[in-house]
């Protein structure tokens, strides 16, 4: 039976992800450090009685990792620092670093490690490509802060011309705005680097925003689902950032399961980068629309013009290259939503406490 290690196994992506494999009979182990705001260091109950082998431990701890690494035939490295605080070191102490000790083992050991899955995102293409008023392609940086101020969002050419956003894709160049992309950016082009040099494949998949069951409410970093499903069923405003216009891909976590199985058994996808995403657009203001109407709140929908200051205008993967393996997104945002709430109902959070946390925690975000 062949294993696989899923480091951050027990968390959103990592828990699925596992439940797929195990169901196409793979043997299953896990390493996570269970630590907050996911987590309160106890393994969740969706990951119990599994029959998984369980390995509490960071995956920065060079001994822990090693014993992870042993007798395993795939690596899918999901285990990362997510949020948008200005603790800028620990991105690249947790997702960089430890996907270079990863390397670092598996040579020093002789580890016969067949393939390793690397989890990026779609953060590393930044605000992305943008065609100004004349047909010209640029890429825009970060809107400045006088611009948020002003409430003036959308991104301009040399002009002053309101310029036209394009779909990122795979072969473009990349410009992260915050150090989590910077961080997932560093860690491929070493993964791409260092598995051509040593003989062992890898492919790396950059997930838009990835929505469904078991997303921990607790996490400031995981957007939009989190915060307006958790405010629809407090009967909170659902917030929404800047003017609601801003576009967002949102795909479905067992889309992205059956994408991250696929970098396993499909050889197609040695070396190769992958968008992961839905394959369509939405206005931040529909899906809150969608929420109210799903959960059937009567919460206000509030656009009050707050920012966040490293956050790209619009965001939509182009998924053509990983569809032309035979790869395509399934289900919709509405399902997301669904499934979501129908989750967080079932497991009885402290709604109050959560939208109370995450609004403290939102006026430190960067």
């Amino acid at each position: 039976m062949k294993k696989v290690l899923i480091t951050g196994g027990a968390g959103f992506i990592g828990s699925h992800t596992a439940d797929l494999l195990s169901s196409k009979g793979y043997s299953i182990r896990i390493l996570d450090n269970l630590e907050p705001p996911v987590h309160d260091f106890e393994w969740p109950n969706y990951i119990k009685s599994r029959g998984y082998d369980l390995i509490k431990g960071d995956v920065t701890d060079k001994k822990i990792l090693t014993n992870a690494l042993r007798d395993t035939d795939y690596v899918i490295h999901l285990a990362a620092h997510q949020d948008q605080m200005p603790n800028f070191s620990k991105f690249f102490m947790t997702n960089t670093v430890s996907t270079a000790l990863i390397f670092e083992i598996i040579m020093e050991n002789k580890f016969p490690v067949k393939k390793l899955v690397y989890s990026s995102s779609q953060f590393v293409y930044g605000d992305g490509i943008y065609v100004s008023s004349s047909g010209k392609e640029f890429f825009p940086e970060l809107r400045t802060e006088k611009q948020m101020k002003e409430k003036n969002w959308e991104i301009f050419d040399d002009e002053n011309k309101q310029a036209k956003f394009t779909e990122f894709n795979e072969e473009q160049k990349v410009n992260p705005t915050n150090s989590y992309g910077l961080s997932k950016i560093a860690s491929e082009e070493m993964l791409l680097r260092l598995g051509k040099t040593y003989g062992i494949p890898v492919s790396i998949l950059r997930y838009s925003i990835v929505q469904g069951a078991r997303q921990s409410p607790r996490n400031v970093y995981s957007g939009a689902l989190r915060i307006f499903v958790t405010q629809a069923l407090a009967g909170r405003p659902i917030t929404v950032t800047e003017d609601g216009n801003q576009l967002r891909d949102f795909v479905n976590i067992e889309d992205v399961v059956r994408a991250n199985v696929l970098m396993i058994e499909d050889s197609r996808t040695d070396f190769e980068r992958y968008n992961v995403g839905g394959g369509k657009g939405y206005k931040i203001k529909d899906f809150a629309e969608m929420v109210k109407k799903i959960t059937n709140s009567s919460s206000e929908i509030l656009i009050d013009g707050r920012y966040r200051r490293t956050d790209t205008r619009h965001a939509i993967s182009d998924i053509s290259k990983l569809k032309n393996l035979g790869w395509c997104p399934e289900n919709t945002p509405e399902k997301s939503i669904k499934d979501y709430a129908d989750w967080i109902k079932k497991e009885n959070f402290n709604l109050e406490e959560i939208v109370t946390n995450a609004k403290k925690s939102s006026e430190e975000l960067v």
